[in-house]
């Protein structure tokens, strides 16, 4: 997936300048945030994207949920330019708003039905000699903790979040949901295949003080089956989007 471009059924990423690119990972959160969204009882209405990149999980959402409005602000300029290129020739463009800026220090103009995130993965480790490499898998830029409690100041009482993080972060996640007053709602585990290990845990959750706090749920998927091809569940939730399915 590493093209200068990525073509869906119906829009296509142009990706040349974005550090981070369209990777099955990141399609297959984009499709199971919405699909959440969907069964949602919440009225979607306003949406913020946290380092959106090519735009990809915001192109996603505006397929499914029509009367989605969403911001998506991401520090890199150049991708944030490529981000609104691919927005405008969506068939969604009025829809779609792509904002140069730091999130840290951005200036909100509104509250937020749903704040999705795919964050760098990566705090206190190695980092690549590309810069835009590092801003795009690495937090320096924006950590965790950073992340939570700007979900936590601009989401509206009944809203929801939905975070993509690899597995091994799980624990170190907890903490901060508590600092935060946040709470996960559902919780699902990725497997590259049935016969890996869990690589990435998809995470959907709210303020804590809106909910019951004995619910919460748990499930799984994998990308692909012990034969290489993908599994029903994989398919189901990216259909709509992939030409080949």
């Amino acid at each position: 997936m590493s093209n200068n471009f990525f073509q869906f059924k119906k829009f296509k990423i142009h990706q040349s300048s974005c550090a981070m690119k369209v990777t099955t990972d990141a399609c297959l959160f984009g499709a199971w945030a919405t699909d959440r969204m969907q069964q949602s009882t919440i009225e979607n209405k306003h949406c913020l994207d946290i380092g959106t990149g090519t735009g990809l999980l915001s192109l996603m959402m505006a397929q499914k949920i029509s009367k989605l409005n969403i911001e998506a602000i991401e520090i890199d300029e150049a991708a944030s330019e490529q981000a609104a290129s691919n927005f405008i020739n969506s068939p969604w463009s009025k829809n779609l708003l792509s904002v140069h800026a730091n999130i840290v220090s951005y200036t909100f103009p509104q509250q937020y039905d749903a704040i999705i995130s795919n964050p760098p993965f990566y705090e206190n480790e190695l980092n690549a000699t590309d810069n835009k490499k590092n801003i795009a898998h690495h937090s320096k830029e924006l950590n965790l903790a950073d992340l939570l409690t700007i979900i936590r100041s601009n989401l509206k009482s009944s809203g929801s979040f939905f975070l993509l993080l690899p597995f091994k972060r799980q624990t170190e996640i907890q903490p901060l949901l508590l600092q935060n007053n946040l709470k996960i709602t559902h919780t699902t585990w990725v497997r590259q295949s049935t016969q890996h290990n869990y690589f990435r845990i998809m995470l959907e959750g709210t303020l804590n003080s809106n909910i019951d706090l004995t619910q919460d749920s748990t499930d799984e998927i994998s990308i692909c089956d012990d034969k290489k091809q993908y599994t029903k569940e994989f398919i189901s939730l990216l259909k709509d989007y992939y030409i080949n399915l």
